[in-house]
């Protein structure tokens, strides 16, 4: 187990500034895998200090004395991405005038950072999924298999499992890089943190530009504290370095430091919706779905309740008191009278079939189930297939007539007849027509 002590050390090593406990419990899980090759992913938002924790993990363990090299995904191009991770052979593709090492290549026996593995192409992620399995990988345009011993720590900003239900991350990818997950938190999580990283960014820029440090007053630290810095801790160095080289006063209150907040990020807490912001459906934040949601299920629950208490006036339900009942059901007793569902009564004995009326006619025959005997029940069978003869007949003449209309033309005979030439041709045989052709 990691104790205090450890911790610290790391901090004094590597520069690491702050002592809030999200803080502190991921840098014991980077000191805790740093020793071992487990490949590590590290999730938080961007400018959170995802590459320091990198640096620590390679500097502990025991590739130290090898090569470190740290790649953002999202800056290379799709089209160059293999070549520059896992090098091309000459003539591989235009442009490619001598043969080129990757960076797994140049970095064996060293720490490789992928930065934003999510936007790694998917073709690269399937290349990279082969390396973390077995360390082979074939540069780009050649069929020779290489080898190498690269320890993996990748990063991203974004929800992979939402990335991965959206076909933009590969499943078996993440399982694999998800080997040990550490969780950089943000820097409106780190309380007192905030104040401690901007003495120190202050005090760094003002030396290196030879002019005095600036200070805050309690109020100034207690906005500083409450601000929510969507750009953590790259936003309060920009912050405190424009502070530092802007002002004239030295001594720094509330009313100057406002100047630096964005306003629109001061609060997180929600705002007001205006309607006239709003182009469309696809144009609605979270938290504005949320509340159509809440609004369409406060429908549903009313409808409900309008379904139950109609079902108690009528069906006879066990009712509540009259208080319950009114406390329960005061908006719908408010509204207009509830829908009445009925439903139609059923005999205890008797099955109910429907009643037929009368025959119109002395020559209609009515069939049905109370039917007894079928005397009077007619065979008409023969009349329906000679019905059925007359019409084959009729089809016959008719098809006959055409071809001698088109001297026997199936293609035009057919466009006479409104049929298709195949049909046609289906119908010569079934009725045996001597065709000419």
């Amino acid at each position: 187990m990691i104790n205090t002590a450890e911790i610290q050390n790391a901090k004094n090593r590597f520069g690491v500034i702050g002592n809030a406990p999200p803080l502190n419990f991921a840098l014991s899980i980077a000191i805790q895998v740093a020793p071992t090759d487990l490949t590590v992913l590290i999730n938080g938002e961007s400018g959170s200090g995802k590459e320091s924790f990198s640096k620590i993990i390679h500097g502990l363990s025991h590739r130290k004395l090898g090569p470190f090299i740290a790649i953002n995904c999202g800056a290379i191009p799709e089209g160059t991405i293999d070549s520059e991770l896992f090098g091309h052979v000459k003539g591989s593709f235009t442009g490619a005038f001598e043969e080129r090492k990757g960076y797994f290549e140049t970095t064996n026996g060293g720490t490789i950072f992928l930065d934003e593995i999510a936007e790694m192409p998917l073709g690269t992620q399937a290349r990279l999924l082969r390396i973390l399995e077995n360390g082979e990988y074939i540069p780009v345009g050649s069929s020779k298999v290489k080898k190498t011993n690269v320890r993996v720590v990748a990063a991203t900003n974004v929800n992979l499992q939402s990335a991965i239900e959206k076909g933009e991350f590969r499943e078996d990818l993440y399982y694999r890089l998800n080997t040990v997950p550490i969780v950089v938190p943000p820097l409106r999580d780190r309380g007192f943190d905030i104040e401690l990283l901007f003495i120190k960014f202050t005090s760094d820029f003002a030396e290196r530009n030879h002019i005095q440090p600036v200070d805050l007053t309690e109020e100034a630290r207690a906005m500083l504290r409450s601000f929510r810095f969507p750009g953590n801790i790259r936003q309060l160095k920009n912050i405190a370095e424009q502070i530092t080289i802007l002002e004239n006063d030295r001594v720094i209150n509330s009313q100057i430091l406002e100047k630096y907040l964005p306003k629109s990020q001061k609060s997180g807490l929600p705002a007001l919706l205006n309607p006239s912001d709003l182009g469309g459906l696809n144009d609605y934040s979270e938290r504005e779905l949320l509340y159509k949601v809440l609004f369409d299920m406060k429908k549903d629950i009313t409808d409900l309740k309008k379904l139950v208490y109609s079902m108690m006036q009528n069906d006879g339900l066990n009712a509540p008191s009259e208080s319950v009942k009114h406390d329960l059901f005061k908006d719908v007793l408010a509204s207009e009278a509830p829908v009445v569902f009925t439903r139609p009564a059923i005999a205890d004995s008797e099955p109910v079939y429907p009643v037929y009326n009368q025959p119109l006619s002395e020559n209609f025959i009515q069939i049905d189930d109370y039917q007894k005997s079928r005397e009077n029940v007619e065979d008409i069978s023969h009349e329906t297939e000679e019905e059925s003869l007359s019409l084959e007949k009729n089809e016959k003449d008719m098809i006959i007539k055409a071809l001698k209309k088109n001297n026997f033309k199936r293609k035009y005979a057919a466009m006479s007849l409104g049929i298709s030439e195949r049909t046609l041709y289906r119908k010569i045989k079934q009725y045996d027509i001597e065709d000419e052709d």
